[in-house]
């Protein structure tokens, strides 16, 4: 197993930002963690009360938002629009390119979140932007995937994103050919027999 524990991940703090990077990004340089196959980036952020990133661009990069406390407001340059809070999430398809702003919505308390970026399996798409509910219940559910499964998200790679409150004795086999990342966002795992805590990555 490929382990990435929290207290290793980079880190970068601003006035208003708090931020865990798993993979070489912005302000942290690591070329010994660049990307784990198509994912390229996992940043856990800490957003202050209505703070966040101004209007700035991306290109050619699946970028999807999972908010664990708090909401973040967003706006793009296609017309996409809306504020994601616990029990949603968000994909931003940058494509041939895209410019958005995110704010934490809440003006009392820190938003607290995952941003996902996923290489697509081609350049200059078509820009986009999606939310919707997550699926209700315990266990693993699909929440974005290459082919729109289970009415989860859709993305332009071959990739799987599960989401979920673990039971004992979870059990997931990747399709052939295929890797797996298992970040935890809270609480304590233990997978293959090893343990984790929120914020490992394996």
């Amino acid at each position: 197993m490929y382990v990435r524990k929290s207290d290793e991940r980079g880190h970068v703090q601003f006035d208003w930002l708090d931020s865990k990077h798993t993979f070489s990004f912005g302000h942290y340089r690591d070329p010994e963690h660049v990307n784990f196959g198509p994912l390229r980036v996992i940043n856990e952020d800490f957003i202050a009360p209505g703070a966040g990133f101004d209007p700035h661009p991306h290109q050619d990069m699946e970028i999807i938002t999972y908010v664990l406390e708090g909401a973040v407001a967003h706006k793009d340059s296609t017309g996409g629009e809306g504020v994601i809070r616990p029990g949603e999430v968000q994909v931003m398809h940058a494509g041939t390119g895209i410019v958005h702003s995110e704010y934490n919505h809440d003006l009392q308390n820190t938003t607290h979140l995952l941003q996902i970026w996923i290489f697509p399996h081609s350049r200059n798409l078509k820009p986009g932007y999606a939310q919707q509910n997550l699926p209700k219940g315990d266990g693993l559910k699909v929440v974005v995937s290459g082919d729109g499964r289970d009415g989860s998200l859709q993305i332009n790679q071959d990739a799987l994103l599960l989401a979920g409150t673990l039971k004992a004795d979870t059990t997931y086999v990747p399709t052939k050919g295929h890797k797996l990342w298992v970040q935890v966002a809270r609480g304590d795992v233990m997978v293959n027999g090893t343990p984790f805590t929120a914020g490992d990555g394996v």
